[in-house]
């Protein structure tokens, strides 16, 4: 049986991973870990007999020991605490956001494989989390659907084949429309995303093709790949996951319908295969797949991405971080979607590309490039 520690398990991936648990005999959870929703966490806890807790707001966790009768830890040290002090063999990390950095930093200093959905971590640090799974040993198991698919693609191709990585998105809510049309969209229209079920956070994302643009960069350091041979490619569908190229022009791709159960087990499981209770496929009623390069005009956030991940350094901590600021002001009412990538540009501009030699250099460009952004959103309201 695999000890597992879930942090952000009062979030989309976290409740799925939940779901993945409880059909599976050979996972138990010994520690959840949340940001504020105490009594969500508190209710998978006696669920799921859990006795160690942490909650990253403080207040919440005041909350949560007044009736729980485990362990209960606060702040960002206690997640570390929490990781390092169950003895686990396995953390899911599916917090949202930079914030989520501190998780995986824990989970592979202690040497525990981490199944990475906090997309995040290699954004802000690729280069430094890599090089600390390599000197403690820890696997790095991807989570999002689009990596999973291309770990699994890849894994058994030997040196010298492997051509080009292709990941699809779905082209969210504005797939089709001119960037004039969107400028002033609702944050429900944002949110109403066509294939895929998540946090407000990365639907926005997958709105303006943000997150495609992470997910750019986040297989870069998966997979030591140049972005000269990274693509990505429109598919409504949302069944191509991924498509890997090899030397000899033969294109391999991973399908599946788009339920994030399925990559979750697999990285939880991994490397075995575990039977997942989600419908079968069926190509002949799905009928068509489609394809379509993306609209670099109309989404500008997707080309900034790939520009910050090629300027390397600091400037794809500074994008993350503009970006996160923008989003949460867009979610509150306090800027318009269509200024989100105005605010990230503008934020790269002003925050010159700075060496990541240490995590606290992640956390000092991360610092300033929200206090840059917070100041364009500002003047944007003005």
């Amino acid at each position: 049986m695999r000890s597992l520690v879930i942090v952000g398990a009062t979030g989309s991936i976290g409740r799925q991973a939940v779901e993945v648990v409880r059909s599976s005999p050979e996972l138990r959870v010994v520690g959840l870990a949340a940001g504020r929703d105490w009594r969500t966490l508190l209710r998978l806890a006696e669920e799921l007999e859990v006795e160690h807790i942490a909650l990253a707001d403080p207040e919440a966790a005041s909350q949560a020991a007044e009736h729980f009768s485990g362990r209960v830890e606060a702040g960002s040290e206690g997640t570390i605490a929490l990781i390092c002090d169950t003895a686990c063999e396995l953390v899911l990390n599916a917090a949202v956001g930079a914030a989520g950095l501190t998780a995986t930093v824990a989970t592979l200093g202690e040497g525990i494989d981490l199944a990475l959905a906090n997309k995040e971590s290699l954004v802000v640090a690729g280069e430094l989390v890599t090089a600390l799974a390599e000197a403690t040993g820890a696997r790095i198991i991807p989570v999002d659907s689009e990596h999973s698919a291309l770990f699994q693609l890849v894994r058994n191709e030997p040196p010298g084949t492997i051509e080009r990585l292709v990941l699809t998105a779905s082209g969210g809510p504005f797939r089709g429309r001119r960037r004039e049309e969107i400028e002033h969209a609702s944050v429900d229209q944002a949110l109403a995303h066509p294939t895929w079920r998540m946090g407000g956070k990365i639907t926005v994302d997958s709105a303006t093709l943000m997150n495609k643009g992470l997910e750019l960069i986040e297989a870069h350091h998966l997979f030591a790949v140049p972005y000269e041979r990274l693509d990505v490619v429109i598919h409504p569908q949302s069944i191509v996951h991924a498509l890997v190229e090899l030397n000899d022009r033969a294109l391999l791709a991973h399908l599946g319908l788009p339920d994030m159960r399925v990559p979750i087990s697999y990285a939880l499981h991994y490397p075995e295969r575990a039977d997942v209770d989600v419908p079968r496929l069926d190509l002949a009623r799905v009928g068509t797949l489609t394809f379509e390069p993306p609209d670099l005009a109309t989404f500008p956030c997707l080309r900034l991405a790939r520009e910050a991940g090629i300027a390397g350094g600091s400037a794809p901590c500074v994008l993350n971080a503009a970006n996160e600021v923008a989003v949460n002001a867009f979610l509150a009412g306090q800027l318009p979607f269509g200024r989100i990538a105005e605010v990230v540009e503008r934020t790269l501009e002003r925050c010159p590309r700075q060496p990541l030699r240490h995590f606290m250099d992640v956390a000092a460009a991360d610092a300033e490039a929200r206090r840059v952004a917070q100041e364009l959103v500002t003047a944007v309201r003005a």
